[in-house]
């Protein structure tokens, strides 16, 4: 039983994480400012005796370095999050996730080593054309001029700031990768796709599909996700690695669009709707994103096989019962 700290505890991810980590026994601080994350995401958790919530941001130093001081370990989720903020908000995004990582690390090295765990995404990746992402591909990163790289860009420089603290002070750091993590409790005000189309097919469509909707993606549930994150740092010789963490199954955002649409009602349409009039015209997209799971696999002897299918099964419940609590 040690006491782990997560920040962006509140958040989709972290709120998973969170309750796994109490009932391992664990205890368990959050910090969360609340911009993305949800006070109503740990509500389930109310009172819990092994649970401490601080509201507040990871920008704050006094509160940085206080919360770290009482940690063994060290969870750290908070990020500014999703395509459309990110485009909205590049300068946020920048100061929000680098650094406070490099203020994090520097506290878990003064503290004696606390293990360390960082979340990062498939965006480092950029526009890299192959048909599988592995941890060791290059970068391909778009042009400054166009703000959506600046997420994957920011998250590149956590994981090399992470690197170097594990290379020169031994910090035993564990990186993982995200793609398109999905399940109960993520809402889709940040352009997450699944939430949305869930959204709008519950509220009689039409679903709305970015541009010609060919674009691929895998899409792999939370509590799998957690699992993993959770078993790697449970496993010496993840420390100083970087781990995809997703489903290596790919869909088409069309073929997404279809599967809620059929388990939701027909009868619901799609519309199409270009890119430039979602998020301007400076935007660019990756159009293919699927990882390679092996270093993954090997390394904890598991990868997240639950199917979209069983995915939105559990999405479309979830926001079901949301719906009729609040009509209550």
């Amino acid at each position: 039983m040690s006491r782990c700290l997560v920040t962006g505890g509140a958040g989709f991810i972290g709120s998973h994480l969170t309750e796994e980590l109490l009932a391992a026994g664990h205890h368990v601080t959050v910090l969360d400012n609340l911009s993305t994350g949800r006070a109503d995401n740990l509500k389930g958790l109310g009172g819990h005796p092994r649970l401490t919530i601080r509201t507040g941001s990871i920008t704050d130093q006094m509160l940085l370095a206080e919360v770290v001081r009482d940690a063994d370990s060290i969870y750290h989720l908070a990020a500014a999050v999703g395509v459309k903020l990110v485009a909205d908000d590049p300068v946020r995004t920048i100061e929000t996730n680098i650094y406070p990582t490099e203020a994090l690390l520097q506290l878990a090295v003064q503290g004696g080593g606390k293990p360390f765990f960082l979340a990062s995404t498939s965006e480092v990746y950029g526009k890299n054309p192959k048909e599988q992402w592995t941890e060791e591909d290059d970068l391909h990163l778009g042009p400054t001029s166009r703000p959506r790289w600046a997420y994957g860009c920011s998250k590149a420089i956590d994981e090399f700031l992470a690197l170097a603290y594990f290379r020169k002070h031994g910090l035993p750091v564990v990186i993982a990768r995200f793609f398109n993590v999905v399940g109960p409790r993520q809402v889709g005000h940040y352009g997450m796709v699944i939430p949305r189309f869930v959204d709008q097919a519950l509220s009689g469509g039409p679903v709305i599909v970015y541009d010609d909707g060919g674009q691929v993606r895998c899409f792999a549930h939370v509590r799998e996700v957690v699992a993993s994150i959770m078993s790697l740092m449970g496993t010496p010789a993840a420390q100083g690695q970087v781990f995809n963490i997703g489903s290596d199954k790919p869909w088409s955002i069309r073929q997404l669009a279809e599967a809620v649409i059929a388990k939701v009602d027909p009868a619901v349409r799609i519309e199409h709707l270009p890119y430039s009039q979602a998020y301007g015209d400076d935007f660019e997209d990756v159009r293919r994103r699927v990882p390679d799971v092996s270093r993954l696999k090997q390394t904890i002897g598991s990868t997240p096989q639950l199917g979209l299918e069983s995915i939105l099964d559990d999405i479309i419940a979830w926001k079901r019962s949301q719906i009729a609590s609040a009509a209550g």
